[in-house]
Parts: C-alpha cells; sequence; structure tokens
C-alpha cells in the first residue's frame, strides 16, 4: 500500500500546525463559530448533534496494522473507546472535545492518516472496491489510480469551492462492489484491444433526488485520467447551480442540460488542458505509486486444516459460506469480518476490536486491512490453511457474525442518535431487524440481501440501492419509515420503487417479516434471491403483503 514520503509528511504537519491555531482562535473567541466553520469543516470536523464529530480519511479503504492501532489509541485516548466506519470508507470519533481535535490529528500523521477533504464543497475521499488487488475476478487493482486521484485532488486549488460535495469511486472488476453508478463520477475498469481503460460514468448520487450515473466515456484511455477527471469537475464548477444547494450536484447539472451537451463541453475542455498534462510525468508518478501497491507474496500453504473444520465444524462451515470470498491465487481467500453482530451498532468498532484485527492482518493477513463501503472490514489475503485460527480468533473478540450479504448485514446512517440533519432513528431499526430475524432463524433460509437504512432524506445508509430500503422521516412529529424495493447497487444499478405509505416505529419490524415471508412463498427455489424474486414477479405481491393488514382492517 502507499507509504507517505518526506512531502506528504511535511505538508500534514503544516496543515495541522494551521488548524491547531484555528481552534485555539475559536476557543478564546477570535473567531465566531460562523467564521470557525469552513475552517473545520475543510479538517473534517462536524458539529452534530450532541459533539463535534471528527471524520477520518481511509483512502479507497485500505489500512495497514499501524494504521488500525492508532485509530484504536485515538478512540481511547481522545473519544469513548470505539470508532464508526462509513459508507465512504472513513472513520468517524463522535465525541471528541475540540480542545484536542489537533492532537488527534498529530497522532493520525504520525501513521499517513488525515481528515483532509472529509468535509466541505470538494473532492471527497476516493472509494474502491474492498476486494481491490485480490479479487478473483478483477482485470487490475484499482488502487493506484485511486491513489493518483488523491493526489491530484488534494487541495486542488480549483476544485475546493465546488458547487457541491463531489464523490468518486472506481472498481477493477466486472462485478460493481463500489456502487459506481451512484457517484458523481463512477470508474470501471475495462480492456479494449488489450489496453487498459475506464467506462467513466457521470451524474450519479442519490440523496432527495435519486439519479444512476450515465456514461459520458465507453472507453477512456489510462493515459487520459487526470485530464480527462479535470475537464468533468471543472465543466461541473462552471455549470453547477450555487443558488439552491439542493440543486447544485452534478446529477442535477446533467440531468439540467442533457448527457449530449455534457459529453461536448467535457470533451472540448478535455481537448483544451490534455497538453498540459505530461503523459510521461503522469506514466513516470503511475509507475512510482504501483509499486507500492505489488501483489504480495503468497507462498503454498496447506489447505487441509480448512477442508478438516469445515467437514467437522458446522459454526465455522457456516462462517465460510458467508464470509469467505474468491480469491485470484489458488489456496487462498478473501476474509470479511463482519461489523454487524447481531444487536450491534452497524459499522462500530471498539478500540479492543481494531487492535485485535490488527493482530489478524499482521499474522495471517499480509499486512493489510480493508474497510468496505459496506461498513465492514476485510482481510484480503488469507490463507485457506490459516482460516480455522483466524475464525477462532474472530470469535473470542466477537466478531466471528456468519451474515456478510444477509439480512443482519445492514447498512445504516448513524440517525437521530448522532446526526443534527436526521429525522428518524435508524440504529434502532437495524438492530431490531438484526435480532428479530435472528430470533426467528429465517436469515440463512432468505439469503442474499441487501437492507439499507437512512435516517433522513439525504441518504447516508444508500437506502435507494438497498434490495429492502428503510427511509426514516418525520411527519407531524412522529417517527415514520417508508420501504423501497428492487434497489441494486451493483453493475446492474437501479433505484429502488417506493411501495405505499409509511410505518411507524413500532409497525417497521413486523412489516419487513410480512415482506420476507411472502418472497419465502414466492420464490421458485432457495436458489432464486430475493432481488431476482423481485425483478421477476413486480412489486405487486409484496406490496400485497405489506398493506393487507390494512386493507382487512379497512374491510
Amino acid at each position: 500500500m502507499y507509504r507517505h514520503d518526506s512531502f506528504d509528511a511535511a505538508f500534514l504537519a503544516e496543515r495541522n500546525r494551521q488548524f491547531r491555531d484555528q481552534v485555539a482562535r475559536r476557543l478564546d473567541g477570535s473567531l465566531t463559530e460562523e467564521e470557525f466553520r469552513p475552517l473545520r469543516l475543510m479538517n473534517g470536523l462536524y458539529l452534530q448533534l450532541h459533539a463535534y464529530m471528527l471524520r477520518v480519511a481511509i483512502p479507497y479503504g485500505t489500512l495497514n496494522p499501524a494504521q488500525m492501532r492508532k485509530l484504536a489509541e485515538v478512540a481511547e485516548r481522545w473519544d469513548r473507546g470505539y470508532g464508526h466506519f462509513t459508507t465512504r470508507q472513513n472513520i468517524q470519533f463522535n465525541w471528541p472535545r475540540l480542545i484536542d481535535v489537533p492532537d488527534m490529528l498529530d497522532a493520525l500523521a504520525e501513521v499517513g492518516l488525515h481528515a483532509i477533504q472529509t468535509s466541505g464543497n470538494t473532492i471527497r475521499n476516493v472509494t474502491a472496491d474492498h476486494f481491490a488487488g485480490a479479487a478473483a475476478d478483477e482485470i487490475e487493482d484499482p488502487r493506484p489510480y485511486a491513489e493518483l486521484i488523491r493526489q491530484w485532488s488534494t487541495d486542488h486549488p480549483e476544485f475546493q469551492f465546488l458547487p457541491r460535495k463531489f464523490k468518486i469511486a472506481i472498481t477493477g472488476a466486472p462485478h460493481d462492489r463500489a456502487v459506481t453508478r451512484a457517484h458523481d463520477i463512477g470508474l470501471r475498469m475495462v480492456r479494449r484491444n488489450g489496453r487498459p481503460g475506464f467506462e467513466v460514468i457521470v451524474g450519479g448520487g442519490l440523496g432527495r433526488t435519486p439519479m444512476i450515473g450515465q456514461v459520458i466515456r465507453d472507453f477512456l484511455p489510462v493515459a487520459d485520467l487526470l485530464p480527462y477527471l479535470e475537464a468533468i469537475v471543472a465543466t461541473y464548477n462552471l455549470l453547477g447551480r450555487r443558488d439552491n444547494k439542493y440543486k447544485a450536484r452534478i446529477k442535477i447539472t446533467l440531468h439540467e442540460n442533457g448527457i449530449e451537451r455534457m459529453r461536448d463541453l467535457v470533451e472540448a475542455r478535455f481537448a483544451e488542458i490534455a497538453p498540459d498534462f505530461d503523459p510521461a510525468r503522469t506514466a513516470a508518478e503511475l509507475a512510482h505509486i504501483a509499486a507500492h501497491f505489488a501483489p504480495p507474496s503468497l507462498p503454498e500453504a496447506p489447505e487441509a486444516p480448512y477442508h478438516t473444520a469445515r467437514a467437522a465444524d458446522p459454526v465455522f462451515r457456516a462462517w465460510a459460506d458467508t464470509n469467505l470470498h474468491a480469491h485470484r491465487a489458488p489456496g487462498y481467500g478473501i476474509v470479511t469480518i463482519s461489523l454487524k453482530a447481531h444487536g450491534e451498532v452497524p459499522g462500530d468498532a471498539t478500540s479492543a476490536r481494531m487492535r485485535a484485527v490488527a493482530d489478524l492482518a499482521e499474522r495471517f493477513g499480509r499486512g493489510e486491512i480493508r474497510v468496505s463501503h459496506e461498513q465492514n472490514l476485510i482481510l484480503p489475503h488469507v490463507a485457506l490453511g490459516d482460516l480455522p485460527a483466524v475464525h477462532a480468533a474472530l470469535r473470542r473478540h466477537g466478531l466471528a457474525a456468519a451474515n456478510a450479504g444477509l439480512l443482519s448485514d445492514i447498512i445504516a446512517c448513524p440517525g437521530m442518535d448522532y446526526c443534527a440533519l436526521a429525522t428518524a432513528r435508524s440504529i434502532p431499526v437495524a438492530q431490531e431487524i438484526a435480532t428479530h430475524f435472528e430470533r426467528q432463524r429465517l436469515e440463512h433460509d432468505i439469503g442474499p440481501l441487501k437492507i439499507k437504512i437512512s435516517g433522513c432524506i439525504n441518504a447516508c445508509g444508500h437506502h435507494h440501492v438497498g434490495h429492502i430500503g428503510i427511509l426514516g422521516l418525520d411527519r407531524a412529529g412522529v417517527e415514520t419509515y417508508q420501504i423501497t424495493l428492487g434497489g441494486d447497487g451493483a453493475e446492474e444499478a437501479t433505484l429502488g420503487e417506493r411501495t405505499g405509505p409509511g410505518f411507524s416505529a413500532a409497525e417497521i419490524v413486523p412489516a419487513i417479516e410480512r415482506l420476507l415471508r411472502a418472497y419465502l412463498g414466492l420464490r421458485r427455489d432457495r436458489g432464486e434471491t430475493f432481488l431476482q424474486t423481485y425483478r421477476r414477479l413486480g412489486p405487486g405481491p409484496f406490496k400485497t403483503a405489506l398493506y393487507e393488514r390494512d386493507r382487512a382492517d379497512a374491510a
């Protein structure tokens, strides 16, 4: 993985020194909160419902054990002993004191971590496929390109005050695990005539006006990546609306101008600025970056312990069936460490658990950890023969939930428990759904299912692209939950369809149970997933299941 050099270290030290001075001036009253706000947001510091919140960038979701241990230390010394991993592959600390934030940032800088551009109307943390560099279906590791984009976009002088925040996602595999079509720019690695390049998607986004991105270039050579991205963002910077923040995202710009006009403007800008980018220099920098992402040495290892444990231990077998994914190297697997044990807060990890994951990565995972946008942790390179020992260690730390990709693997935003923008709670709903279906022993029978919950229309829980999406809203002082069905964030990305009136907090779990019991009766066989059944039958029978009680009461 990429390691900061002396330039990076000096840059972070100076940036943190400046922010320390800004914090001191806020504390002594020299800066008002209004004056301080843009300064703190540029450094990832929010003012939430109860306290400040510091959002730390984890570029393209990649960490080493030292960085994970530092996150654990920060949580322990300056917060409440835990951190919250987010859908942008970041981590949030929800309870820091303002006076402590400069010390937190200096501690993070010791291991090359920071909070720059995790907020504000700028290019945010670049996210990537969490199986990057390991997945069996991968064309190429996208992380060197993500790092190139990170370096280009950090403190870019033209793009610090965009009309609105701007998000980029990249994947190197045909199967999209990075939700690229729901981003301002999505990049999907493709090959044409043996050459690597990108399908470029623009104008995706969720929130109050969800849209699926459109292809603006079906093949972009690698050499043109930076000037083409610059052309897109520069075009948006000129065209994007600043009169209404709810209409300021590039998805609205694209909708108002159309894909053809956007493409013409971007291509014209690209032709104008491309000569200013030296392809040889970019190639040399990319080669330098790529050297940091060389595949780890993966020696042949005995698989017998894995097969023995799988045959003898049903608990291990259930975990391997859900939390183990195919690796490009024979004899190895990709391990998903679920942060969604039934009844726990999705995405939260204590300092002790962070250290446990760091230890496992060091001992069994070639020193690599990934954070997924689904709020889980990943060990990308684990020998199959080591899996029984890994599983045993995870069980000791309460991290062995066998539910990756299943019903209780729920994405949930912090909701009204933390967020000042939220209008309803998300966390308790996620906890209640998970524990309810655990008691019913239905989760494994239901099979692959993505439930996503947001506590307001900003859609930080990605509910629009959930197979089942839940949106919490305030209706006359009452928390009400709308259900959408059929959303998908993969390569055939689809927005979910709203089913009808919302449900109260007391009604939402029974409504989800009616929905899923209907699915169990409607599917062709156990191999047909919820999403496949929904696409085959449409919303009709599912709406009937959701609202049949209301119709019966009305009759």
